[in-house]
């Protein structure tokens, strides 16, 4: 999978790649050079008195540093603009192919973990990638270049290198090979972590609410514990590496000096000839050494492309068109027909058997007990999810085979969950509409209800909202929720339980307000109080994901039990019918 995803997003930096890969060599060569020009100077210079010689091989020595030191910095510079380039196609890429999904497949990874993946998982590598480009290209051209420049020097010493080097490479493979499950499982952890935050910062009123911060005090406590136990396991393990590295290098500068002094002694190799072969071997063994710590590097890398591919590899259940309609001659229509919905693995449909038509300019209520699957009848409309069987027909057109940017366009919804992004009330608003004037959003919040609570703020439409619309009420969310779907000016107004957090005479003046503003469209609203749908030109009821009712609300209570109940129910609680 690592190679896969970097093959497919390296492909537009293959320029930059070879200029690495060039300026790498160069600057490498440059640093084997240096050793035998120190060599020389030692063995030519020094033992003979010969100051002309070490002056001019020391400008030599020099130049030669100038170009190598121009070359890894041009190395560098090019690396890194490619593994930042990579990183931001790769979260470009996890981040609109995770807009593509439907419901289904954000619920089956999961928020957090989709965050983690186009966070750290990305991170994770680009960081292989900087690193590969800044040291690993480097690594074998030093190390091969390091053989023959220390087999030029001296011959009879090269045993060394044939103990040394695979000593040091057995040994640091051995550790990573047991860092790799670690690296494995601290993904996981990681996952685990950001999911119990998310859930404690999203939910912190009800946290104190219940006085449960003792609880979620230990539940984060313990996620955070299993992060941490990983993390020191696999730390532990790196830990060993540099104390291994440091015994080879020493042990092996020991032999070199060992048994290279019985050769200068014997007159086999000059002194200047040893220096710059123990260089030469320190030189393949860091070599090695990076080589290997950037091998330490592949396996997370590795898992992390295994979690980014399998998101990019996830097609999504609600699939564009491959011929979509993009004109359509009706407006304002909806109909759904023998539709059907169940989950992957259920063994019961959400819904069935679901059979109605919407037309523009009257409302269509919907209402039933929790679990009657209203909310997922609505979510089938702007094909958040897929029916399972039937159609869901928009405008006389089968939402499968509408463009998904002209079925958004007639739609305007409004969620169970009214959310707001932070910035302010009118960015919030032209979410709806990007070129709707200010008189336009007033407009609309005139008809939320919520211009007087807008107007009372010193910035106005400017006033500052926090993500997720934390620092205003439900009722207010609510209703610059409703505005913001009024600003879209649809053909198909879908409310979710939208009116829920409203106080009943503000229900009722935002659903006055709302009749001439919506003459021409349709309106579909699912509601728990039957005040909110009691005016209906259509109401459905769903029990057990099927229709038992329709029709306006005086036909229902004489020929619906279920719907009779509810308003029974309703007027025994002490909430007007």
């Amino acid at each position: 999978m690592l190679i896969r995803l970097l093959r497919a997003y390296l492909r537009p930096y293959h320029r930059p790649l070879a200029a690495v890969l060039a300026f790498q060599f160069v600057g490498t060569m440059a640093s084997l050079y240096l050793p035998s020009l120190n060599a020389d100077i030692i063995d030519q210079g020094v033992a003979r008195g010969d100051t002309g010689y070490i002056m001019r091989t020391g400008g030599w020595m020099l130049l030669v540093s100038l170009v190598q030191i121009t070359c890894s910095t041009a190395a560098v510079y090019l690396g890194a603009r490619t593994a930042m380039g990579f990183g931001r196609d790769v979260r470009a890429e996890l981040f609109a192919h995770v807009n593509r999904f439907s419901a289904r497949e954000v619920a089956r990874f999961g928020a957090p973990s989709l965050i983690t993946r186009n966070t750290n998982d990305v991170q994770q590598v680009q960081m292989l990638v900087l690193m590969s480009c800044t040291i690993l290209a480097a690594a074998p051209i030093m190390s091969v270049g390091g053989v023959v420049m220390a087999l030029r020097e001296d011959i009879g010493l090269s045993w060394l290198m044939l103990v040394s080097v695979p000593v040091l490479a057995v040994a640091l493979a051995l550790i990573i090979r047991r860092m790799v499950p670690g690296f494995r499982l601290m993904q996981t952890r990681i996952d685990v972590v950001n999911r119990v935050l998310r859930e404690q910062i999203t939910g912190i009123r009800v946290v104190r609410a219940f006085v449960r911060e003792p609880y979620e005090t230990e539940r984060f406590g313990r996620a955070n514990a299993d992060l941490t136990a990983t993390a020191l396991r696999t730390g532990r393990l790196m830990a060993l590496i540099f104390p291994i590295v440091m015994l080879v290098l020493n042990v092996s500068s020991i032999a070199v000096l060992w048994f290279g002094a019985e050769r200068v002694d014997a007159g086999q190799i000059q002194v200047g000839a040893l220096t710059a072969f123990l260089q030469y071997l320190m030189q393949i063994l860091m070599a090695v050494m990076m080589a290997t710590l950037m091998l330490m590097m592949v396996p997370r890398a590795a898992v992390c492309a295994e979690r980014i591919v399998e998101v990019l590899d996830t097609d999504s259940t609600v699939v564009p068109p491959a011929a979509p309609v993009t004109e359509v001659t009706v407006r304002g229509e909806l109909e759904l027909r023998d539709v059907r919905f169940q989950y992957p693995g259920a063994s019961a449909p959400v819904l069935h058997d679901i059979s109605f038509t919407a037309r523009a300019g009257r409302t269509t209520a919907v209402i039933g007990s929790t679990g009657a699957g209203k909310t997922t009848l609505l979510t089938l409309i702007p094909r958040l999810v897929d029916a399972t069987a039937g159609a869901v027909l928009v405008d006389g057109v089968d939402v499968r085979d509408l463009a998904p940017d002209e079925l958004w366009r007639r739609i305007g919804l409004v969620p169970q969950r009214p959310y707001l992004f932070s910035g302010t009330i009118a960015s919030n608003l032209r979410y709806g509409n990007p070129d709707a004037t200010d008189d336009e959003l007033w407009a609309a919040l005139e008809v939320a209800q919520a211009r007087d609570f807008v107007a009372e703020l010193p910035e106005g439409l400017d006033a500052p909202i926090a993500q997720g619309g934390t620092n205003v009420s439900g009722g207010q969310r609510q209703r610059l929720a409703i505005a913001r779907a009024l600003v879209r000016k649809p053909e198909i107004y879908l409310f979710d339980d939208s009116f829920s957090a409203l106080d009943l005479g503000t229900d009722a003046r935002l659903r006055a307000a709302l009749r001439p503003v919506t003459r021409d469209a349709a309106v579909v609203i699912v509601a728990q109080r039957v005040s909110t749908i009691v005016d209906a030109d259509q109401i459905i009821v769903l029990e057990d994901g099927g229709i038992v009712g329709m029709g306006r609300h005086a036909e229902l209570l004489e020929n619906c039990p279920t719907y009779a109940e509810i308003v029974a129910s309703q007027q025994t609680a002490g909430v007007p019918a």
